[in-house]
């Protein structure tokens, strides 16, 4: 029985698309990338997702709108130098349980597969390291030795023994194996904790190296240098305080003394 609930905005007629899926996850990476390319190339939204297997909640945005939890799949047709087409899958939230993913991945796919997708593309984040990483790397990993071979030409770092892909962007691969699809996941490195647009526009430039297109990153940039700037006054609040404490430790031996 079907749990997702896919409502048509508009009828699409397409040319082998690449499909890109980019949910929430760590660092928020590949959603930010795959947002900043929906703005920056007028991606145009053609269906809107709802699955029961979605968090139980709304949320509740400014002015005190509310919004359902929802994914979206956006189309751009003829994107760069090779003239590709592509379908980004977008939302605010993955399914919440193990049943409710490989549900909702499944039925999301075949789906995207009535237009005879060429492959996927999934981004996400990787963490390497609690601490903000400067000029943060890009992995990778594929479903074939062909794209391995094309992610090393793109100077992507390969993953290799080294765990598992959770959640969408790992199961839209699998599942594509099944039906014969070849995918490739990259996966910008990224501490995990805040929203890293560094980290998506690493990925960002890594994807547009791959799909041969080219596209402005100065917005993702901005943000970046933002985050930047937040994270090292934080660091310095936090490193006051411990010279205070340190300070104050001081005064105490002095006056035992």
């Amino acid at each position: 029985m079907n749990t997702t609930e896919i409502t048509v905005l508009e009828e699409i007629e397409l040319d082998n698309p690449i499909f890109i899926e980019a949910l929430p996850g760590l660092g928020h990476v590949g959603k930010l990338a795959a947002d900043h390319m929906i703005d920056e190339l007028g991606a145009t939204k053609f269906a809107e997702i709802y699955s029961p297997t979605f968090p139980p909640q709304v949320l509740v945005k400014e002015e005190g709108i509310i919004d359902n939890m929802l994914n979206e799949l956006y189309y751009l047709k003829d994107v760069g130098e090779d003239n590709l087409d592509l379908i980004l899958l977008v939302g605010n939230t993955q399914a919440l349980s193990p049943e409710g993913q490989y549900l909702t991945c499944k039925e999301i796919l075949e789906f995207v597969n009535q237009f005879d997708i060429d492959r996927i593309y999934t981004l996400g984040g990787m963490v390497t390291s609690p601490q903000p990483v400067e000029n943060p790397k890009v992995f990778g990993a594929a479903t074939c030795e062909e794209n391995i071979e094309l992610l090393k030409e793109a100077e992507v770092e390969i993953r290799s023994n080294d765990g598992g892909i959770v959640g969408a962007s790992g199961l839209f691969l699998g599942l594509g194996i099944r039906q014969g699809i070849q995918g490739t996941c990259l996966m910008g490195e990224t501490p995990g904790y805040f929203i890293d647009a560094e980290a998506a526009e690493a990925l960002l430039l890594k994807l547009s190296l791959l799909l041969n297109f080219e596209i402005n990153t100065d917005k993702l940039d901005e943000r970046a240098e933002e985050t930047r700037q937040m994270i090292a006054k934080a660091q310095q609040m936090e490193q006051d305080l411990i010279n205070k404490a340190n300070a104050g430790n001081a005064d105490d031996l002095r006056y035992i003394g």
